[in-house]
């Protein structure tokens, strides 16, 4: 008898964690595999729209298998035409034992002759076929091309198979490759029968038997029952009738068979998907995500903005506690900054919390990457592609390597507006515009003694009489400010200069520090984030397969 091997009242939930799968798999999934189980679902979902009283089985077979004889012989009635050699049956019949509600569903099934069987004395639903929607289908090898597309249809659509050969036919490769083999793992829904036993010996009878069994068991069906019958002599058939009796009564046929097409889909989904997948969150090493953020600051031209930062703060601190008469000139040099597109030091900054401008993209002047820099962007995205990928299937892993690999232009714009907006921190410091005020003033004192000196010697000179000079110590007040004014605005400078140096080397650091980690937000969204996503995908897939499964 037919074995129900699966629990079906899980039907929906399983067919909702296929949809799953299929969402989360998207182009991933082999597209062959992915469109038949689309499909599945969708027949899916007729099949519990319709009555779940009713039992669909189909008499498939080959021509000259004596189909159709069995058919008339189960439903006791001459219902189906039979031929002795050519196949007579060119569209499928259904014979009901208890038609009422079975409309929709014949009209779903596409079945225009419809005969009802009277329940032979029995009353309503004592009759053990109540419910049976029994199809003689064409013959699965017929020479008309028409007959074999609508076995194929029918066959994706019937709860129960009922595969009907002969001695002559029983090991014929069409019937095993192209319909048997295709079934496994549906034995709940299978039977299989050797017709016409009547042309053979009892012991024949039973070796080709046991000879169809052993092909069925290879052909992956290793749980169905394999009978003999004749249609001629009766023998065999009530057992048959038994067994479609056995199914009826069940009332869940037709959710074992919907059951078994998931588990053939998820078997044949999941082997497109791996057994596992790294963590999204562990998609690189520490030293593969230094190299990444590495190469991206390289490429997006990092290094040229820190020495541009750097000679713009020396440039800064020198025209603003510089010696006076020399940082005037200072000032007409070019900023190294603005020749990159960028704001100097005392310019607005581009910080994150300043007022918005509207419907603006600026961009810097920086260099686009070169050959070298590119290729090291892509051996370090290639070594996270490798990295999260090494596990997964080929259609996976060719989805990491392209999510790793983003458009070259589209990285080149996302790099230079991650530099752009960063806040470089050019706020110049309080004490450059003190010392730059005391420097002022130590001239200022060097050049009033110069006056002065130049005054007492004019007067000197003109033979008048000279004001008396006051002292500091042993020296006069007027060569105290020349001098004093001169070498402390030269030791000043020479201390301004050095501490610019130290300066500039500390703000690069720290411009340095927000460059990386702005380059490197650029490199989570741009690569980590859609590796992740594929992997967060293939774990979606994976474990809705599973569910698909379903308990076993």
């Amino acid at each position: 008898m037919m074995r129900r091997r699966r629990r079906t009242a899980d039907i929906g939930e399983r067919a909702t964690a296929l949809a799953e799968a299929l969402d989360a798999g998207g182009h991933r999934l082999e597209p062959g595999a992915a469109q038949r189980a689309r499909a599945l679902l969708s027949k899916l979902d007729e099949r519990l729209r319709l009555s779940g009283d009713h039992t669909v089985v189909a008499l498939a077979g080959a021509t000259g298998s004596g189909k159709s004889s069995l058919f008339n012989a189960l439903a006791g009635l001459d219902l189906a035409t039979v031929g002795a050699r050519r196949p007579t049956t060119s569209q499928a019949s259904a014979a009901l034992w208890g038609g009422d509600g079975a409309e929709p569903l014949l009209d779903w099934l596409v079945v225009p002759r419809r005969h009802q069987v009277s329940s032979n004395g029995a009353r309503g639903d004592a009759d053990p076929l109540h419910g049976l929607v029994l199809l003689d289908l064409p013959d699965h090898d017929s020479t008309e091309v028409a007959h074999r597309l609508e076995v194929d249809r029918l066959v994706e659509l019937v709860d129960v198979f009922v595969w009907v050969t002969d001695p002559q036919k029983y090991a014929d490769a069409a019937l095993h490759r192209q319909y048997l083999s295709r079934l496994a793992g549906h034995d709940a829904v299978t039977v299989v029968v050797l017709n016409q036993a009547d042309r053979l010996a009892p012991d024949a009878v039973q070796a080709c038997r046991r000879d169809l069994a052993r092909l069925v068991a290879a052909d992956g069906l290793r749980d169905v029952d394999v009978l003999t019958t004749s249609a001629r002599t009766g023998e065999g058939v009530d057992r048959l009738r038994a067994e479609l009796a056995e199914a009826v009564g069940r009332r869940t046929a037709w959710s074992e068979r919907l059951g078994a097409d998931l588990d053939a889909a998820a078997v044949e989904l999941g082997s497109w998907v791996g057994e596992e997948e790294p963590d999204a969150k562990d998609v690189t090493s520490a030293t593969e995500s230094r190299d990444l953020v590495e190469a991206f600051a390289d490429a997006a031209g990092v290094p040229a903005v820190v020495r541009a930062v750097e000679a713009d703060y020396r440039r800064d601190a020198l025209g603003t506690a510089g010696w006076p008469v020399t940082r005037w000139g200072r000032r007409l040099r070019p900023d190294p900054l603005r020749r990159l597109g960028l704001p100097g030091a005392g310019q607005v900054s581009n910080r994150a919390d300043a007022e918005p401008q509207a419907d603006v993209v600026r961009r810097s002047s920086l260099p686009a990457p070169n050959a070298t820099q590119q290729a090291r962007v892509e051996l370090a995205t290639r070594r996270v592609a490798d990295r999260a990928g090494s596990k997964l299937p080929q259609r996976w892993a060719d989805a990491v390597r392209a999510a790793a690999q983003p458009p070259a232009g589209d990285l080149t714009d996302a790099l230079d507006q991650a530099v752009v907006r960063t806040d470089l921190g050019l706020r110049r410091p309080v004490v450059w515009r003190f010392l730059g005020a005391v420097q002022a003033l130590l001239l200022l004192a060097a050049v009033a003694g110069l006056v002065w000196l130049v005054a007492l010697a004019a007067l000197g000179a003109l033979k008048l009489p000279q004001p008396s000079t006051p002292y500091w110590g042993p020296m006069p007040v007027p060569t105290l400010l020349l001098v004093g004014g001169l070498v402390l605005g030269a030791l000043l400078g020479g201390l301004v200069r050095f501490a610019a140096g130290a300066g500039a080397r500390r703000r690069g650091a720290r411009v340095r520090s927000r460059l990386n980690a702005s380059v490197a937000e650029v490199a989570q969204e741009r690569v980590l984030d859609p590796v992740g996503q594929v992997l967060t995908d293939h774990r979606a897939a994976r474990e809705a397969l599973r569910r698909v499964g379903g308990p076993r």
